[in-house]
């Protein structure tokens, strides 16, 4: 799994936000710090709840420089009407390949659904230089982040 210190792994991924566009972290780190926010899928309970609150929390990351990302598997299209439905302020990125779900080891399978390889609920902030100053991931899709330690390690990320 991708620990603090490391090198965040570079992609490239549609990225939804209102429009589909290419989205390459490398090319997005002027945009430092980074809060990337994988969540299972788009349209469930505690991943609306999760994205609606860094939604309602935008300012906190705004005043600390903080560009915020969801990224689910998604497609770019679904992201897009999820945006919508829920007024997010934010891009999402669809990784519908799995190949995000993968390089930052967050998979998971929810087996008695049938449902496999879809993000954990996992919160990485990357830093100027592409470092991972920040990750929290959860084995449990029920539980939401930390947010306000979120913001915190983004204004740490900062410095």
């Amino acid at each position: 799994m991708v620990s603090v210190g490391d090198d965040a792994p570079d992609f490239t991924a549609p990225l939804a936000d209102g429009s589909v566009d290419s989205f390459t972290l490398s090319e997005h780190l002027d945009e430092a710090p980074l809060v990337v926010a994988f969540f299972p899928a788009a349209f469930t309970g505690t991943c609306t709840t999760e994205m609606c609150t860094f939604r309602d929390r935008m300012t906190n990351f705004e005043d600390v420089g903080a560009t915020v990302y969801g990224i689910s598997i998604d497609t770019p299209f679904t992201l897009n009407e999820f945006r919508d439905q829920n007024d997010l302020n934010f891009g999402l990125i669809s990784d519908t390949n799995r190949e995000l779900v993968d390089a930052y080891d967050v998979s998971m399978d929810f087996a008695d659904l049938g449902v496999r390889n879809v993000a954990k609920r996992a919160v990485f902030v990357v830093d100027g230089d592409g470092t991972v100053t920040y990750e929290w991931v959860s084995d449990d899709p029920g539980v939401e982040p930390d947010y306000g330690a979120v913001a915190e390690a983004a204004e740490d990320a900062r410095k």
